[in-house]
């Protein structure tokens, strides 16, 4: 948690892993490792913080999503690769002493790793007709299906993908998803769908009747998808609001 508010170094050929037609909008994501004999601290000094943050106001807003396997990412809107050099987090800092130290002190205490990574929402292949947004009312649950995928396959994979938009607008599938591409930090190359949902009930009823609608070219369309994914990661989780973080104007 604590690399959340230190500078990612930049690189100007960064650019270079990003392809730019398709990334609209980036987010830099922090994630935390929990250790399960360690969530109930952690969510306490997550609380903690986030409260320090509404008191201070720094201007760095983030959403936060947690997943079945402990997993608390921190996700933050990222304009350009400059403002990685920006410490928004300084004045607060200074503010709060020792009480800042303390928090990042029980944070450490939580996990034995985190990391920092980049990635870009595709508004091109997600599929949303009403409108894109990552929050919506009453939907906080999410399954996150991860497409892993090798270099020789970049471009496959990323023709298979609009196959599934084109197939779900002709069906008017009332099944909606936002498409995300992996970018720097990531070890792997990858496309993340996500899908919300009220909880895992409405998920699986989603899902059951999404299957109706697309009939059987789903099989076909799937299939051809599948062949160019190297590995996949199907994940669940939910949208925490109350240790998401949102400023106040100035």
């Amino acid at each position: 948690m604590k690399t959340l508010i230190k500078s990612l170094v930049i690189i100007s050929a960064l650019c270079l892993f990003i392809n730019m037609s398709y990334a609209q909008k980036m987010y830099q994501i922090h994630q935390d490792n929990v250790k399960p004999s360690m969530v109930s601290l952690y969510e306490k000094t997550a609380k903690e913080f986030t409260e320090a943050c509404n008191k201070h106001n720094p201007q760095a807003p983030w959403i936060t999503a947690t997943t079945g396997n402990m997993r608390y990412l921190y996700i933050s809107p990222l304009e350009n690769f400059a403002t990685l050099d920006e410490n928004v987090f300084s004045d607060m800092r200074k503010a709060m002493g020792d009480s800042w130290s303390n928090i990042f002190k029980n944070f450490n205490k939580c996990y034995d790793s985190h990391s920092d990574y980049i990635i870009t929402l595709s508004e091109k292949l997600s599929y949303m007709p009403e409108g894109i947004t990552q929050m919506q009312e009453g939907q906080n649950y999410r399954n996150w299906y991860y497409l892993y995928y090798t270099p020789e396959n970049g471009e496959n994979i990323l023709e298979a993908i609009k196959g599934v938009k084109e197939l779900f607008k002709s069906k008017a599938s009332k099944s909606y998803y936002r498409i995300y591409r992996s970018g720097f930090g990531c070890p792997e190359s990858f496309y993340l769908v996500a899908v919300s949902s009220k909880d895992e009930l409405d998920s699986a009823i989603k899902g059951k009747a999404n299957q109706e609608t697309l009939g059987e070219d789903r099989k076909a369309v799937f299939g051809n998808l599948m062949q160019y994914v190297s590995r996949f990661e199907e994940i669940t989780g939910e949208m925490r609001p109350d240790i998401s973080y949102s400023p106040k104007s100035n």
